[in-house]
């Protein structure tokens, strides 16, 4: 695997690299990050991935300083996936000046669930992926469904700026007992980690409310929220909501999916399931 720190560098790799599939992340990986690595290289010739901890999608008081970088193990896991080029810039490369051009996704996507709690968190995220896909020019990008919403911005994105990528969604990989991985769970205590799996328990349950019947979905999300905070928990929503907007069904037989947000001591997790 060849690790290229400028985008110069990048790109003379990627010129001859053939179909190119791309994965972005902000390092710290797990399973589920190798996973979409490994689809990746099941769909194309050259598999592009980035470690890149993006300063503009944190707000303030968040964990841009403390969230983990453990970029020689990150480099172990991705050269035994297959991947064939690491691009991992530095601040410098990536915003060599102040970034004053950004992407505004639409106010009606990004100011609702975790927009709502995050705000300014799907800008700083979609401004660094165009940047990133611009720079990489991939024929695929791979992105995990754990992050639902993060997902349909950026498909969104990609459809109405007419950009020559496809957006492949990859599916969430669990631990056993069903708690999502994601890099941030490393945060959590051990008394935390075995508490955690309640928020996916939770979820199950309204998937199979909704599947057998149950059309009362303000109380099933409140039971549910309601749950949480019994638990211990912080909950910031659980929303049965249509795939396609994450707006409120306006009908049943809408494909649908159940999201959830909620802060488990000092730390946030968010999960969702398709109904």
């Amino acid at each position: 695997m060849q690790i290229h720190e400028t985008i110069e560098s990048l790109r003379a790799a990627r010129a001859g690299a053939g179909k190119v599939a791309f994965v972005p992340t902000m390092g710290n990986l797990h399973e589920g990050h190798i996973t979409l690595m490994r689809q990746a290289g099941e769909r194309a010739d050259c598999v592009i991935a980035s470690i890149f901890v993006n300063r503009l999608q944190f707000g303030a008081g968040e964990d841009f300083d403390r969230y983990p970088r453990t970029f020689a193990a990150d480099c172990e896991k991705l050269q035994a996936a297959g991947v064939k080029h690491l691009f991992a810039p530095d601040e410098h490369v990536m915003y060599p000046e102040p970034q004053r051009y950004h992407v505004e996704p639409a106010p009606a996507q990004v100011s609702i669930l975790e927009g709502e709690f995050r705000p300014g968190h799907f800008r700083g995220v979609a401004t660094v992926v165009m940047k990133l896909l611009n720079i990489v020019q991939p024929d695929l990008a791979l992105f995990g469904k754990k992050d639902y919403q993060q997902l349909m911005v950026l498909s969104n994105m990609v459809r109405e700026m007419a950009m020559p990528v496809e957006v492949i969604p990859g599916d969430t990989v669990r631990a056993e007992d069903g708690l999502a991985l994601s890099s941030r769970n490393g945060y959590l205590s051990a008394d935390e980690r075995a508490r955690a799996p309640l928020l996916y328990r939770l979820l199950c349950g309204i998937r199979d409310a909704v599947r057998a019947g149950d059309h009362d979905l303000l109380k099933l999300e409140t039971d549910a929220m309601a749950t949480l905070a019994a638990a211990g928990w912080q909950p910031d929503y659980i929303a049965v909501r249509r795939r396609a907007d994450l707006q409120p069904p306006a009908h049943l037989n809408d494909p649908l999916v159940v999201l959830a947000a909620a802060k488990l001591g000092r730390t946030r997790l968010i999960d969702n399931l398709e109904i």
